[in-house]
Parts: C-alpha cells; sequence; structure tokens
C-alpha cells in the first residue's frame, strides 16, 4: 500500500490537469482525474468495510456504484493536486489502521457484497489490487495523452 501510494505520485507527477481530464480509457472510459477520485473514494470505502469487521460479527459489507458515484460526486471536474494529497492522506490512516491490528482482529471476517466471504486478509490484498489494476489504466491512459 505504501509502494502503490509511491507510484501514484510518481505516475502522476508532471501529469497538468488538461490531461488528466481529457484523455480517456476508450471512447466513454474515464480519465486519469476520475479514476484517482474513483481509487480515493473506493480507500475509504474500503476502510469503512474493514472497520465494520473489526466491530461487528461477520457483517454484511456494503456495495457501491463507482459509475454513480463518478457523476455523483462530479469527479472530472475536481483538482487533480488535491485528490493526490487526499489520496495519500486516506491510504497513511489506511496503513496505521492495518498497522494496529492484532492477530485476533487479523481473523475477523465480513460477507462482502460481489465475493461473498471477504477475511482482514482479502480486506488489505483488495487495495493493492485495486491499485495495480487502475496504475495499470492511467499509464494507459497517458501513453495517449503523450503520443
Amino acid at each position: 500500500m505504501q509502494n502503490t501510494l509511491k507510484l501514484w505520485q510518481n505516475v502522476l507527477a508532471d501529469v497538468t490537469q488538461e490531461e488528466a481530464i481529457t484523455y480517456r480509457d476508450g471512447p466513454d472510459g474515464w480519465t486519469t482525474l476520475e479514476v484517482l477520485c474513483h481509487v480515493r473514494d473506493f480507500d475509504v470505502f474500503f476502510m469503512g468495510r474493514a472497520q465494520m469487521m473489526i466491530e461487528q460479527d461477520n457483517p454484511q459489507l456494503p456495495a457501491y456504484d463507482h459509475e454513480a458515484l463518478a457523476i455523483e460526486r462530479r469527479y472530472n471536474e475536481q483538482d487533480l493536486q488535491t485528490v493526490l494529497a487526499e489520496l495519500a492522506a486516506v491510504r497513511r490512516t489506511f496503513i496505521r489502521f492495518y498497522l494496529k491490528l492484532d492477530e485476533e482482529q487479523w481473523q475477523r471476517t465480513g460477507i462482502h457484497p460481489e465475493r461473498g466471504f471477504f477475511t482482514m486478509t482479502d480486506s488489505v490484498m483488495q487495495v493493492g489490487h485495486h491499485d495495480v489494476n487502475h496504475l495499470e489504466q492511467v499509464t494507459r491512459i497517458l501513453k495517449q495523452a503523450k503520443g
């Protein structure tokens, strides 16, 4: 989680606001900024799910409509650097959360809306998997921006 945060920061270091809102992942795909907003927001959702697993016995974890959120929260109108800073802040909080878990807490589970039975290990791995998928997507989007 720490390394993928650094990757986000490095990949986006020279990206302009204009590039971030213009180039898309296909004709109907998201822009770099929309992807980054999605990652930021889902870090919050992922952490909320993990906290539910700590606080409740085998909770039913909430589902989120990522397409609706992109529209409702006007992702492509946000500021790239602000969103990147917000992701960094959320991610640092999330890392501290995981580092504080004891052995018993790592054994907690929940019911994921798409995957079913879901462990704390699954939850931490989901963040890395989510990052890698979207980092690949953003580098592909930016490749077309750079020609």
